[in-house]
């Protein structure tokens, strides 16, 4: 007789569910991964938008995409802030150019000028004002309990960094573009965004559709062999 397989079951406690794993043929598998691989392998970092607008329901989905991200001890330790106001909008460009034109001019130096030369990148920062959303993440480094005490996250950089690249993703399969802008020092958007203590600033993004015509830098990613190692 078969084994009746339970949809929920109880460890340690709590609640576990039945897992459907998808499951696939080798060919389709194969089929899937390289599939997946070209489509990935189009998205590119952009630097001119189209203020065309795009529905909040799609940037949603997209947020709503990001944070299945796995996270140290399920604790989702992310803010994502989405600004759609112009005038904001202003605020936080002035802010991050300002920020921009003390690192162009003081805090970099040669070798690192060099290597940014191909991405054809400066101090300007129009897309933040140009592109119709702004979504800059933000990780909690910790929580406060009902009584006030604080209580920390865990792994909260490498949660965030995971929940981010799957953001990046979603926004790249919903035919959107964005830019991964890391303005330092990000106090600014703390205030502007009037974030609470346990927030501290990690990545802006800017969304939108690009440009038509845009251009990007004519780039060549890494060979497998040079990204990997495999021990069989």
């Amino acid at each position: 007789m078969a084994k009746k397989v339970q949809n929920e079951i109880n460890i340690n406690g709590f609640k576990h569910v039945k897992y459907d794993a998808l499951e696939f043929s080798t060919n389709e598998m194969l089929k899937r991964a390289e599939s997946f691989y070209h489509f990935m392998d189009k998205r590119r970092s952009v630097r001119g938008f189209s203020n065309k607008e795009v529905p909040r329901s799609v940037i949603e989905n997209i947020l709503k995409t990001a944070s299945t991200a796995p996270s140290g001890a399920h604790k989702q330790p992310w803010t994502f802030c989405v600004v759609s106001n112009k005038e904001l909008k202003r605020k936080i460009r002035v802010a991050a150019e300002a920020e921009e034109k003390e690192t162009y001019e003081n805090r970099m130096g040669e070798r690192w000028k060099n290597d940014l030369a191909a991405m054809a990148t400066d101090m300007h920062k129009p897309f933040l004002e140009i592109a119709p959303w702004i979504i800059v993440a933000f990780k909690r480094a910790y929580e406060y309990k009902s009584d006030g005490t604080k209580h920390n996250n865990y792994y909260v950089n490498e949660s965030v960094g995971l929940a981010c690249g799957m953001l990046i993703t979603a926004i790249h399969n919903a035919g959107l573009a964005t830019l991964t802008h890391t303005p330092s020092p990000m106090k600014f958007l703390t205030e502007l965004l009037n974030r609470p203590d346990n927030e501290r600033a990690f990545l802006l993004l800017p969304v939108g559709y690009p440009e038509d015509p845009v251009y990007v830098p004519d780039l060549k990613r890494k060979s497998l062999e040079d990204i990997s190692e495999f021990y069989e």
